[in-house]
């Protein structure tokens, strides 16, 4: 069954290959263990990225407390929209000049930046308290108003009473907040300042 060996030359021989054997082996072994470390620090590290976007995204909510249309004169449509918001609590600061809004009516969809950045299509952000800062909010008592002209050509059309708007806001997390504007139906002749 077993071949003897009986030269000492060949038995040398079948030892070396036994040894160039066993380090492949080990070779292969500590090649197939540094990948899988490699691949779990990478996934561990993409897990954590995750669980702090979503935490963020969650977490990072901005509110509308108040929301009015104003017209600078009484009986023309409504040219003005303007949001005071707060931060929820538990969010990070939220820049309010890396902040999107879309707004949508029945006649468009626009994306609107914050005025510091330069675009035509902007929106305007003004503290609402003293103190506030106009650009951040840094604590949940802050209020800032966010301001949409819709006298622009180039923005949404003026506000009628009767008519709908979606204004999405969306921070720098990603997180997103819908606020629905909803003109009343009826507005007495006087009235240039009406809630929405």
């Amino acid at each position: 069954m077993f071949e003897q060996v009986t030269d000492s030359n060949e038995r040398g021989q079948v030892g070396i290959g036994t040894l160039i054997v066993f380090i492949a082996m080990v070779l292969v072994a500590a090649i197939a263990a540094g990948v899988l470390i490699n691949t779990a620090g990478s996934l561990q590290s993409q897990a954590s990225d995750t669980g702090t976007e979503t935490q963020q995204t969650v977490a990072n909510q901005i509110e509308v407390v108040h929301a009015v249309a104003e017209t600078d004169t009484s009986g023309e449509p409504f040219q003005q929209l303007n949001l005071t918001v707060k931060k929820s609590a538990g969010s990070d600061v939220i820049d309010l000049t890396s902040v999107t809004v879309q707004y949508t009516d029945n006649n468009d969809s626009v994306t609107l930046a914050h005025e510091s950045t330069g675009s035509s299509l902007n929106f305007t952000t003004t503290a609402a308290t003293t103190d506030s800062d106009a650009t951040a909010l840094t604590d949940t008592s802050d209020r800032v108003v966010i301001g949409i002209d819709l006298s622009l050509s180039a923005t949404p059309s003026e506000l009628n009473t009767g008519d709908s708007a979606t204004v999405e806001i969306v921070d720098q997390s990603g997180a997103k907040f819908t606020y629905g504007v909803t003109m009343p139906q009826t507005v007495s002749s006087d009235q240039t300042v009406v809630e929405v």
